[in-house]
Order: C-alpha cells, then structure tokens, then sequence
C-alpha cells in the first residue's frame, strides 16, 4: 500500500508485476461474497489498485494505449482535434459524444483490470456495502481517478457507473457521509461525471437536490469544506450552464440564497468557495427566461 504512492515509477513496476493487481481483484471479489467487506485486507487491496489508477491513462504502456485509442484515431477528420490529453473545450466535449468506446475484454489481466467494468462495479459494491471509511474513500477514489481526463477511456468509465451499472444511488449515499474526505470525494466523482453532456440529465435527476444541500448556509468550516463547497459549485455548474430545466431544479432546491452568502464572502481562507459561487451564479444569470423567478 505505501509502495503504490511511490510515485510514477513505482505505479509503473507494480502495475507490470505479474498476477499482483489479478490478485487483489481477486481478494476483493471473495470478501463481497463471503459479505465481509470490512476488513482491513479488502481495505488494503482497494487503496493499492486506487493508487495504481491514478493518472492511468496518461501513464498507459503506449501498447494498451494503441490499442485503446485506434477507434479514436481512424474517425475522419480526427487530425484535426487535440490528443486525449489535451483542452477540455465545448466542441471536443461534444465531438468525444461519437467517439466509439474502447471495446473490452472478456477476460482481462493485469493493467486491463484497472478499467474494467468487473473492477468498476465492485468499486461500487464496496461504495454501497463497506462501513469502513477508508474503503469507502478509495472505492471512490479510484473512480475518480478512471473519470478525469478526456480520452474514451474516461469517457467508457463514466458511462459504465452511471447509466450500466447504476452507481449514482450508491454515490449519492456517500454524499451524505458522516465523514468529510469520504464527502468531498464523491463530489469530485460527480463533478468529473456530469462533464459528460450526455449523462447531465441523469445525474442532475438523481443527485442535483442532494448536492445543493451540501451548499453551506454560511462559511465553510474548515478548508477541507471550502474545497468540498467549491466542487459542488462547479458540478452545479456543468449540470445547468446548458440546461434551463436543471437551472430550475437548483433554484427548487433553495440553492440561490446559500450561493449568494457564499459569493459574498470575502474570507481569503474560503475565497475558492466563493469565487466558484459567483461563477456560478453568473451561469445561472444566461438563463433568461428564469430572470423572474430569480428575482422571486
């Protein structure tokens, strides 16, 4: 476990250590069916492979990355857009909408494991089963780890937990933790899912109201929920910046009046908080035909 945050190198050696990360899938997947995934071994085991996700697709063996990436690059036209890594603007947003994803494998081994749908969906089982914080927060984790970035494998990933494998019930239970890491990651989980357009409207219908009452009334607390509160924000804000339907849900929920003493606040400890507030506040604000109902 503490190998796996070595760094570059050292989740390079232990991802290419043969039968290691078969292995740990492996203990997880017994402990969830012998209904006991409290124990600190299963806790072990997820916090390594949520370290080794961590900057995968960037750190990919170009072998995978080929393979992974071929659909990509035979579209017409395709030389025309950035790499995987590269802006994260409206249009290539939109253009990855019709990128075919990444086909998987049956049986996979390894490094493959790493964003399967198997491993995913076990993250999810721990999400939803495990009382245990610290597994919690690295089932979580290492989702959000496999949903950031641009690329179809992120991409594949998101869709996976949202619309097959019906994980934001799971997620938004989280949302509710008694424990602020376990909080602050699955709003960073959300807020790499709902940059997808095309999961926007499902996850505003199931989780818009939850995230809003994360909103504080008043300053945040502590800098870890200044961090928390300015995620939510920008989650809101990819959720509503292009839909007016969501923008009204936010506004059912009560959010306008927590955003507006956010935005106010002029603490330089929560100024993060605030300045995404305001962001979103002027967001909202482009949503004209709702100018009288703000005003309300």
């Amino acid at each position: 476990r503490n190998m796996s945050s070595a760094g570059p190198e050292g989740r390079k050696m232990m991802r290419e250590c043969e039968g290691l990360i078969d292995s740990l899938v492996y203990y997880i997947q017994g402990a969830i069916a012998d209904h006991e995934p409290n124990d600190k071994a299963t806790e072990n085991c997820v916090c390594i492979l949520h370290n080794l996700s961590y900057q995968l697709e960037i750190e990919l063996p170009e072998s995978y990355a080929q393979s992974i990436y071929m659909q990509r690059r035979n579209i017409p036209g395709s030389d025309k857009t950035p790499g995987c890594f590269g802006t994260r603007s409206r249009k290539v947003k939109e253009k990855q909408q019709d990128t075919p994803l990444p086909e998987e494998k049956s049986s996979p081994k390894g490094v493959e494991s790493l964003w399967h749908s198997t491993l995913i969906r076990i993250y999810l089982s721990l999400i939803a089963k495990s009382t245990r914080n610290y597994t919690q927060e690295a089932s979580l984790g290492a989702l959000q780890n496999l949903t950031a970035g641009a690329g179809p494998m992120p991409l594949a990933v998101a869709q996976t937990v949202v619309q097959k494998a019906s994980g934001l019930p799971s997620i938004r239970a989280m949302l509710h933790s008694s424990h602020a890491a376990v909080r602050r990651t699955a709003v960073s989980l959300l807020r790499n899912l709902a940059r997808n357009p095309s999961l926007q409207g499902d996850i505003a219908r199931e989780v818009l109201p939850d995230l809003v009452s994360l909103l504080p009334e008043s300053v945040p607390g502590s800098a870890v929920a200044a961090d928390t509160t300015a995620s939510v924000c920008y989650t809101l804000l990819s959720l509503t910046q292009r839909s007016s339907a969501n923008a009204r849900l936010l506004l059912a929920a009560h959010g306008l009046p927590r955003l507006l003493a956010l935005s106010m606040n002029d603490s330089n400890m929560y100024s993060k908080a605030s300045r995404a507030a305001s962001v979103l506040l002027y967001s909202l604000w482009s949503h004209t035909d709702l100018h009288s109902a703000y005003k309300k």
